[in-house]
């Protein structure tokens, strides 16, 4: 029987073909191939980084029964446009009784555990934003009929999004894909093993950092509250509420809710239920409502969460235009002019002042919120020089810039050192 690797690969570089298929994964020699050394969190296989055609790829060792579950899943997640890694080949060696599930590196991302290594001890706010981005993502794969199976701070990828926190699924050995939808009793078993899972992971964190003992219940009573903020959620998207249908006012009202949830709205439908009443259903799109507005009036393709601060400056920007010139300003001229007078050039400076650290547009968002923070507390504005000055470490406590700490690199993605031979 023949024991060579079967290689699938969804992105055939000739350096991402070239690498060594047939040797397995712990054996890989670093003076012949591009490892790079990145931070890892907890894994039950081995996990390695490989540089290879421009990218950064990340490689998994695991059972091969267990591989192509995953990449199969994960294939599935990505045809939905689900926030998860992206799979990018899996490789079975028959020969070593193992296969490597290759993913794309999720770039601008990062663990909890580093965001709360540089924050100041006990932030519930911060911790707040996490759980809304771990409840987001559990609530987004069941709208899509996926079952999780071990929701976890450690499966789980972070980047920032505006004064948001966007979460990515990063394991899904357990994960299934239901196309008929998940059952009630399904959900509440994920819900369940979130709780556990992020309860025992904020522990775990407080204790290596030696955080006081008094810090522990706190800890758990904030991941038992997860289930209520998972509720509420789920059911704003699914409600369905019955009015009469005279009263068809209240469908624009539902519509903005969900709207400012982020969501877009597909279709509306009101069904009659008798007494003259009827039922609003309202079929939910993508969590994409302000990015797609901005986009279609902007061109500028970012996250919600930035897009929604962005849309908010922009507003405000068409209103100081309309109100020097005494004219009204089209949607057009208004995107023009805010593009080139404050996004391009705010991006530029919030970055710098950021020392160059994460992306241009969330230092502007950064840098729009800090500035809106101050004001408050000056009660009058106090202009960019000030809340640049503040950005980065000098940001207010519990605002969202203050995550920034978590984009600062650590230093460039170092080589894996060959060891020096033993001349012994």
């Amino acid at each position: 029987m023949d024991a060579s690797p079967e290689l699938v690969l969804r992105a055939p570089g000739p350096e991402l073909i070239a690498l060594p298929w047939n040797e397995p994964l712990e054996d890989w020699d670093e003076t012949r191939v591009p490892l790079r050394d990145m931070e890892v969190g907890p894994s039950r296989h081995l996990v390695r980084f490989v540089e290879a055609d421009g990218a950064l790829w990340v490689l998994k060792d695991m059972p091969e029964r267990i591989a192509r579950r995953e990449y199969d899943v994960l294939r599935r997640l990505g045809h939905q446009c689900l926030p998860a890694v992206r799979p990018a080949g899996l490789v079975n060696q028959p020969a070593h009784e193992t296969a490597i599930l290759v993913t794309r590196y999720l770039s601008g991302s990062w663990q909890y555990r580093r965001l709360f290594l540089r924050l100041p001890p006990n932030r519930p706010r911060h911790r707040a934003r996490l759980f809304d981005a771990m409840i987001s993502l559990l609530v987004e794969l069941h709208r899509h009929g996926v079952f999780w199976g071990d929701c976890s701070l450690n499966n789980t990828l972070l980047t920032r999004d505006g004064q948001t926190l966007q979460a990515f699924l990063v394991d899904a050995e357990t994960s299934e894909v239901h196309p008929d939808g998940l059952s009630d009793g399904q959900r509440e078993h994920d819900v369940t093993i979130l709780v556990e899972n992020v309860a025992a992971g904020m522990i775990d964190l407080a204790t290596s950092l030696e955080r006081p003992p008094e810090m522990i219940p706190q800890l758990i009573d904030e991941a038992t509250a997860l289930p209520e903020r998972y509720r509420e959620l789920w059911d704003a998207l699914h409600a369905s509420p019955v009015f009469a249908f005279g009263d068809r006012y209240r469908v624009e009202g539902a519509i903005r809710e969900l709207n400012d949830l982020g969501f877009a709205v597909d279709e509306v439908s009101l069904l009659p239920v008798g007494d003259g009443r009827s039922r609003l259903h309202i079929a939910v799109g993508d969590r994409n409502y302000h990015s797609a507005t901005l986009r279609r009036l902007t061109g500028v393709e970012v996250g919600e969460g930035q897009a929604r601060i962005l849309l908010g400056d922009l507003n405000a920007h068409r209103d100081w235009m309309q109100r020097r010139t005494g004219q009204p300003v089209s949607d057009r001229a208004a995107a023009r002019s805010w593009i080139d007078h404050c996004l391009e050039p705010g991006s530029a400076r919030a970055h710098a002042a950021l020392g160059g650290a994460g992306d241009p547009v969330q230092a502007y968002c950064d840098l729009l919120e800090v500035r809106w923070l101050l004001s408050e507390r000056a009660g009058a504005d106090v202009g960019n020089e000030a809340a640049l000055a503040a950005l980065g470490a000098g940001a207010p406590t519990d605002s969202a810039a203050k995550m920034a700490v978590a984009d600062a690199p650590t230093g460039p993605l170092p080589r894996i050192p060959a060891e020096e031979p033993d001349d012994r």
